[in-house]
């Protein structure tokens, strides 16, 4: 199989890119045009936070049930159509005239959009034809999320003029046509079925491989460490996910509490966004092969790095400008897109939507648990604390991805294992990190 045949799988990216675009851009809409729905709706504080958590819970409760929903409809029935469920729900979003209105809407849009992102990357990865291409397309759908960070930013910032509660229901339309446009490119695009098609069937490949559950997989199957694999992509997720989602809820607010402008500080947001997604489209043409490892190495240091520096940035916004810009580079490169990889790398394709849901619905409970404080944590008076925290965090979790990734190479499972020459470039940045 030649690098150029990746191309043929181009489609099916399309297809769970779009998933992506959705997932990411029903995050920040709403958290972009929140204050928008307050006044339109003459909401109070507590049901702007009920809002706001119940999308977050939404998220975590439809990932935590992928597996169970897959098992009921199947990997490519669950795949085709549950973004029917997320149109259905941005649908009530956009006309929402009150707040039991907006709040049902939020949680039929978080919970399909919670199920699909484990969906998309498992129906990537087993109809990809090995684990070079299953890499790259997997790597590549963080591409699409960084998109769809970018597209509801803009569209909340081109649109904040408007009076009345327009930016936020053109921001919700927008995310309902590209719901219709995914469920149509699914289910009907041709080159789609093809690749679905040519692909090993689900049931008989469950069936043939006697993994039909989680639990047997993690606990009686002994010829890897699943296990193993599971806590350490467990806890580099949480640890980077916090880190994470604190930036993409609070940077802004960081920014204005460090005396920048909100126009500035929302520009910067773009700009930063921009960095992220240069850095998600390199990161996918090396996802595959031997360079990954180092790539991620590199993006710990940088991460840790930029958060020391964040730490004694005070209130010099060039200099909270400069890190941030640093840590979005570090991230891209050792975060989402790695998890990602080493889950559908690492476990059986009977469970790997199972698996992948249930790490990232525990990573969302704890960050709407720990968002509860962090408005606190980012004003100038603590900023010191909690970026050295945060860096302790980072290197904690690196080690538990340095962990993984030794644990990959001992029982020869990825893409990069067998490089000898990688694997001692790799020792020798964890021994300087």
């Amino acid at each position: 199989m030649t690098t150029s045949s990746i191309k043929n799988y181009k489609p099916l990216l399309y297809a769970a890119g779009f998933g992506s675009v959705l997932g990411s851009g029903i995050i920040v809409s709403l958290a972009s045009t929140i204050t928008v729905w307050q006044s339109a709706l003459v909401l109070n504080d507590a049901q702007v936070g009920t809002i706001s958590g119940a999308l977050t819970f939404a998220i975590a409760l439809g990932s935590l049930l992928t597996g169970q929903i897959t098992k009921i409809f199947g990997l490519r029935k669950t795949f085709d159509w549950m973004n029917v469920v997320f149109l259905a729900g941005a649908a009530l979003c956009m006309a929402a005239s009150s707040y039991w209105m907006l709040l049902a809407g939020a949680i039929l849009a978080g919970f399909a959009s919670g199920c699909d992102l484990p969906v998309s990357l498992t129906m990537l990865s087993h109809d990809a034809p090995n684990e070079k291409i299953s890499a790259e397309l997997v790597s590549g759908s963080q591409v699409y999320w960084t998109i769809g960070i970018l597209l509801s930013t803009l569209i909340a910032f081109v649109t904040s003029g408007l009076g009345g509660a327009w930016s936020a229901r053109i921001a919700m339309g927008v995310l309902c046509l590209i719901a219709l446009v995914t469920i149509y490119y699914r289910t009907k695009n041709k080159a789609v079925q093809k690749i679905h098609a040519n692909a090993p069937d689900e049931t008989s490949t469950a069936s043939n491989t006697k993994q039909a559950s989680v639990f047997q997989v993690l606990f009686k199957d002994h010829s890897k460490p699943y296990l193993a694999f599971l806590i350490c992509i467990l806890f580099f997720y949480c640890g980077w996910n916090l880190l994470a989602n604190t930036f993409g809820q609070f940077q802004t607010f960081m920014l204005v509490k460090a005396n920048a402008s909100q126009t500035l500080a929302t520009g910067c947001g773009v700009v930063l966004t921009l960095v992220c997604l240069v850095i998600a489209q390199l990161f996918s043409k090396i996802a595959g092969g031997k360079y990954r490892n180092i790539a991620f190495g590199i993006g710990i240091i940088v991460m840790i790095a930029a958060l020391v520096g964040l730490a004694n940035s005070g209130t010099s916004i060039l200099l909270i400008v400069l890190c941030l810009a640093f840590q979005n580079v570090g991230s891209t490169l050792a975060g989402e897109a790695m998890y990602k990889v080493w889950t559908q790398e690492s476990f059986p394709s009977s469970v790997r939507s199972g698996i992948q849901g249930f790490i990232n619905g525990t990573s969302r409970l704890l960050c709407a648990a720990f968002a509860v404080i962090t408005p606190t944590l980012v004003l100038p008076e603590n900023i010191y604390m909690t970026m050295m925290g945060f860096a302790g965090l980072i290197a904690a979790a690196g080690v538990a991805g340095f962990i993984q990734i030794r644990l990959q190479k001992k029982h020869n499972v990825g893409t990069t294992t067998n490089n000898a020459a990688d694997l001692a470039d790799l020792e020798q940045i964890a021994e300087i990190h």
